[in-house]
């Protein structure tokens, strides 16, 4: 079996020299940067990328990937493959609204009725829009790759309905349109370090938090609360981005090679995920835990009552993308 290049370093410099002798053989080097752990879902099909571009290229094209932040942080990742430290980086939309605002629209809470029609509307021509305002950064997109839908725990009451939530002191990430859906339905919307969390909720400085199942599993975070509503208020994505002065420079047959990897390589995540998810539902309710699954009247009373912050969500996106996205994904919800 091959050895995966997954590299672990002390800094940028060393981490990115020894990828840089490892591909020394090979005609062309890409580094890929991304945040999560190497036991994500997420980095195993960045290694199922890596492994199909490189059996493909006959070793022509080396791919080296840097997990668990090691280049940078949040939009540092980014910035390092507009300078060039890095060819690519896998990171949220929502870093993305650094330099653009419109790249939040593809994570609005409670927008999508359900994970199919979201990425009808990604993979269409709203999901385009966005990939062109990639090239405006000199940024390509390869594709949109699955994080998983966010759900809500904690440990105050079972939640079924928005009046359930009201005044629950729960833990979100720093995202505006985020905040303002849960003030939006009556909890007390905290933002706080991802790395904080757990202890946060061991020693109640908050309530509950929000996260894919996936996140909320591997971080333990059910061992310390008491209820999960399986809420899929959010679809968190990845955006695998490549430098575009790079990409433009390769020859077409290299740049199908590397969509089609990508291609196979989401398609493998999604597959992923849907075996993890249904694990780790069943273990986290062994452990404990009350799982409500809501039904679609249920979770429509949530949709209602985010209403009130849609404006605002369309103010900060922008309301042309705004339209266009909601109207697909009326369309596609109509099928």
């Amino acid at each position: 079996m091959k050895m995966k290049k997954t590299l672990v370093s002390l800094g940028v410099f060393s981490a990115v020299m020894t990828a840089s002798v490892s591909a020394s053989a090979a005609d062309i080097e890409i580094r890929i940067a991304h945040g999560s752990s190497p036991q994500f879902h997420m980095h195993k099909a960045l290694e199922k990328f890596e492994d199909i571009v490189e059996q493909r290229s006959d070793q022509r094209i080396n791919i080296t990937i840097f997990p668990s932040g090691q280049i940078a942080g949040d939009t540092g990742m980014v910035e390092a493959v507009l300078a060039g430290s890095v060819e690519m980086a896998v990171e949220p939309p929502s870093f993305f609204a650094k330099w653009d605002s419109a790249f939040e629209v593809a994570e609005l809470p409670f927008i999508y009725p359900n994970k199919e029609v979201a990425f009808k509307v990604l993979n269409s021509e709203a999901g385009d829009i966005l990939m062109d305002r990639l090239n405006d950064l000199d940024l390509t997109g390869l594709g949109w790759m699955e994080m998983g839908q966010r759900v809500l725990t904690n440990n105050v009451r079972p939640v079924s309905s928005p009046e359930d939530i009201q005044g629950i002191k729960l833990r979100t990430m720093k995202v505006p349109t985020h905040i303002a859906a849960f003030e939006a339905l009556g909890a007390n919307p905290t933002p706080m370090n991802f790395g904080e969390v757990y202890a946060g909720l061991q020693v109640n400085v908050i309530d509950g938090q929000e996260n894919p199942i996936s996140q909320i599993y591997t971080q333990k975070f059910h061992e310390v609360q008491e209820f999960m509503t399986l809420t899929d208020h959010v679809l968190a994505l990845y955006l695998p981005v490549i430098n575009k002065s790079f990409y433009d420079q390769l020859s077409q047959d290299d740049q199908s090679l590397l969509r089609e990897a990508m291609a196979e390589a989401i398609e493998y995540d999604f597959t992923l995920i849907e075996e993890e998810n249904s694990q780790y539902i069943q273990e986290i309710e062994a452990s404990g835990v009350e799982v409500i699954a809501l039904s679609d009247e249920q979770r429509q009373a949530f949709v209602d009552a985010v209403q009130p912050a849609r404006e605002e969500f369309r103010a900060r996106v922008g309301g042309d993308i705004y339209d266009v996205w909601m109207n697909k994904v009326s369309e596609f919800s109509s099928q």
